[in-house]
């Protein structure tokens, strides 16, 4: 799956259906202080790790008299959360922060953002209905989308025609390909011990809620229905030895592997294809796409909170000039020189906007040096997808421990230390308490 790399995953899906009261320890800022006026340019601090942000932020500086955006580069996802973090506290935010649906509720929870919605209500209709949804906490807009997560698989077509194998369709096909090609020292799939996202999709896809609402509640569900099937393909393919083990903390030798055909296929987004092009050297032209696989008997189902991609422009309370903030949040979600720049896996990170329409764009986001005569029929692939990815996954409160948390676990699993349901029950557990001390009302 391998969602989990310096330009770490988006998610796509929805933080909704939470205009209840009691469920979160703080509010956001409510963003009815009118930012105030300014005679000179304000200069808005923006925080991001995106390859290709840099060029939209000169590009608007070029273009705006009134506001100006002084870019710092941040080194990946999860660096972002610390230092966002302690700028919270030392109450030095920057005014515009990159980040991922995931984290919006924790954020808000600790009062780091602005609701922006009268600001930006109005632009609702340009964006998809899954991308806007995850920048909203409680019905309010505390960011503008950047982008959304089709996702697929991107598989070795030479290595498929030698050894007769056919693009997995369904996770029973999967499983059956991988015994084929571990045979063939072979791999057809990497598990990081670092990166629990597997899971994480695959429990989505199969339709499991680990946080939900139930009344004026937080429900915690790690052993669902949904996460048991998602934890049995995990745990088969752990059990017959089908996964390289590669950290992506020396992320060029996981991009070597796969070049070299260590590794066969990726479950992935567009904005992962940019690590590819950028890093191989040997398998130009011999890759093509296949739908994202399903579980048996079930009709195709792409987890949004995967590599994950549903990106947000948040925000902050403390920013001074929260109006002009939310314009140029706008201005970078929906200016065509600016959404094509990020699209594109060459000048930003393949990512695919958040746009409502947003197919005239595939082109730009999928590499046609990485997929030669593969990349007509992919972009197929990739339009199919944004049509069926899922909606109704809830991040919790807490998602930003949470995940550090099951991130230990999963080491484990994949060192075969413990079986995928025993990290689910310690997950159970461990995410009920630490709820509870948070002052969260819960129940699991």
């Amino acid at each position: 799956m391998n969602s989990l790399s310096p330009r770490r995953r988006f998610a796509r899906a929805a933080v909704a259906g939470l205009a209840l009261t009691g469920l979160l320890t703080a509010c956001g800022g409510s963003g009815d202080d009118t930012s105030p006026k300014s005679s000179v340019p304000v200069t808005l601090p923006f925080w991001g790790w995106a390859n290709g942000q840099e060029a939209v932020v000169k590009a608007f500086n070029a273009s705006h008299k009134d506001i100006q955006l002084k870019y710092t580069k941040v080194t990946d996802q999860l660096t972002m959360q610390k230092q966002l973090t302690n700028a919270v506290k030392a109450k030095n935010a920057p005014c515009l922060v990159q980040n991922t649906a995931e984290y919006v509720t924790s954020w808000v929870s600790q009062g780091a953002l602005a609701d922006i919605s009268k600001y930006v209500e109005a632009d609702k209709d340009k964006f998809n209905a899954g991308a806007w949804a995850g920048a909203q906490v409680q019905g309010k807009l505390y960011g503008v989308p950047t982008s959304s997560a089709p996702n697929f698989t991107i598989y070795r077509t030479d290595i498929f025609k030698k050894y007769g194998i056919k693009p997995p369709a369904t996770w029973d096909d999967f499983i059956a390909a991988g015994k084929v090609l571990t045979k063939h020292g072979v791999k057809i799939t990497n598990f990081a011990g670092e990166d629990p996202s597997t899971l994480e999709v695959l429990a989505m896809q199969a339709g499991a809620h680990w946080y939900a609402i139930d009344g004026n509640s937080w429900k915690v569900d790690f052993q669902d229905a949904g996460t048991r099937k998602a934890a049995k393909v995990i745990q088969e393919i752990i059990d017959n030895d089908l996964n390289s083990k590669l950290s992506f903390a020396d992320y060029a030798a996981v991009q070597r592997n796969y070049d070299n055909g260590g590794t066969a296929t990726r479950q992935i987004s567009t904005w992962q294809m940019a690590g590819m092009v950028q890093n191989f050297t040997k398998s130009f032209g011999k890759w093509a796409l296949s739908p994202w696989p399903t579980y048996a008997g079930e009709a195709a189902k792409t987890p949004a909170g995967t590599n994950l991609t549903g990106s947000v422009t948040l925000v902050t309370q403390q920013c001074k000039y929260q109006e002009q903030a939310a314009q140029a949040a706008l201005w970078m979600s929906t200016d065509s020189g600016a959404v094509k720049t990020m699209a594109s896996p060459t000048t930003g990170n393949g990512v695919m906007p958040a746009l409502a329409d947003s197919d005239s764009y595939v082109p730009e986001a999928i590499s046609e040096k990485l997929l030669g005569s593969n990349y007509q029929p992919a972009q197929q692939v990739v339009k199919d997808s944004l049509k069926t990815v899922t909606t109704d996954w809830t991040f919790g409160p807490d998602w930003t421990a949470m995940f550090t948390e099951m991130q230990a676990g999963w080491a484990k699993v994949i060192n075969k230390q413990q079986k995928v349901t025993d990290l689910l029950a310690h997950m159970q557990e461990w995410t009920v308490n630490d709820l509870k001390s948070r002052g969260i009302s819960v129940k699991g």
